[in-house]
């Protein structure tokens, strides 16, 4: 079974996701330069708040290079010395075949692993010390025998951390410890055409005598506002396999995920912004097989001056579109609604009114 979650949310001033010069990311799609928020961007977004939907902090993974500092916290708190405790995990990391950048403390790459890898790690240390005590080159990534591997796969192991099941995992050197994604995200694109702004600002400095006139501080800030057409689906399927075939948890991991991305916004410049807006068009649809991202409703940018009324029509009409060229077989349940406006093309039968008819009529059908 296949959840699809179709989204228009307009946002304000903002630069939720920028580049590497600082602008607002942008595409080009359909002939026109479109605002444009990643997939990753969105991800962890929505990653961030799967605590908030029903999964406990066990239930979800961390990504990153500092296993070395949260393992050796651990040891420490156990009675283990710090400086050698350091050594030690990092010596356990080049042994299970991950390399350790052993000035900075850091593992070679990000890795996306379940929380309780650290209290593995730990236990690993502590049962192999003085093995790992001996070995020379601390940190410098090894061949495991077959025996580490499987070890290395039982410590690092994601299947119990939803997010680790819903996007998956990907080591170039080391394949085994790939976990396929249940979860595909598309990259955001406005609607219409846009072009970056930008603000120039200027700071003064408080304790400035007041007959001293001028700025202390000047600068530019890119920015931009558009209405964005947002794309994800999940197969629940893949997602129970990923979990180990835990149906209760993929059914909660399945409402959390549908309940972050409806929420999930951006953290880019938001400070100075506050564009904490919510999707005002919402379509979900649960089927057996199959994707239709509607991104190309948009291959025209939308001209209109009311731009959610327009795009809204626009989704809604290419939806129908292919429903009726491609058909409906396959599609279990279709739920729709506007926020502000109307929603189109969609029979009565399928509009819902408020947050928990939408997501109840969706997971529902998904985990039936």
């Amino acid at each position: 079974m296949i959840l699809e979650l179709h989204l228009l949310q307009s946002f304000p001033v903002s630069n939720l996701n920028r580049d590497d010069v600082g602008q607002p990311k942008t595409a080009t799609f359909g002939g026109h330069t479109r605002a444009r928020i990643s997939s990753q961007s969105l991800k962890r977004a929505a990653r961030l708040l799967f605590n908030y939907h029903g999964l406990d902090a066990g239930e979800t993974g961390v990504r990153t290079k500092r296993l070395v500092d949260s393992t050796t916290e651990l040891l420490v708190a156990r009675g283990r010395e710090e400086k050698e405790s350091r050594e030690i995990v990092m010596a356990a990391l080049g042994h299970l075949g991950f390399g350790v950048d052993v000035n900075k403390g850091l593992t070679q790459y990000l890795l996306f692993v379940g929380r309780s890898s650290i209290e593995h790690l730990a236990e690993y240390c502590l049962a192999n010390w003085d093995t790992l005590a001996k070995i020379e080159k601390k940190g410098t990534k090894a061949k495991p025998d077959k025996a580490t591997s499987a070890e290395a796969k039982r410590i690092l192991d994601g299947s119990r951390a939803v997010d680790v099941a819903l996007f998956g995992r990907m080591i170039a050197d080391n394949k085994d410890f790939n976990v396929d994604a249940a979860s595909q995200v598309a990259h955001a694109l406005s609607t219409h055409a846009v072009v970056n702004e930008f603000d120039f600002y200027t700071a003064v400095d408080d304790l400035k005598a007041t007959e001293d006139s001028g700025a202390d501080m000047i600068g530019t800030v890119d920015f931009n506002s558009a209405c964005y057409y947002r794309y994800a689906n999940v197969d629940l399927a893949q997602l129970a396999h990923n979990l180990g075939d835990d149906a209760e948890l993929a059914a909660r991991g399945v409402r959390a995920w549908l309940h972050a991305f409806v929420n999930a916004v951006p953290g880019g410049k938001q400070n100075s912004t506050a564009a904490r807006t919510m999707p005002d068009t919402l379509l979900g649809v649960v089927r057996d097989t199959g994707a239709w991202n509607l991104a190309n409703a948009f291959l025209k940018p939308v001209t209109d001056t009311d731009l959610m009324a327009a795009s809204t029509e626009r989704l809604a009409h290419h939806f129908t579109q292919l429903r009726t060229f491609y058909g409906s077989t396959g599609l279990h349940t279709v739920a729709g609604a506007s926020v502000t406006g109307v929603l189109p093309h969609l029979p009565d039968e399928e509009i819902v009114t408020g947050i928990d008819e939408f997501t109840g009529r969706l997971l529902a059908a998904a985990t039936a």
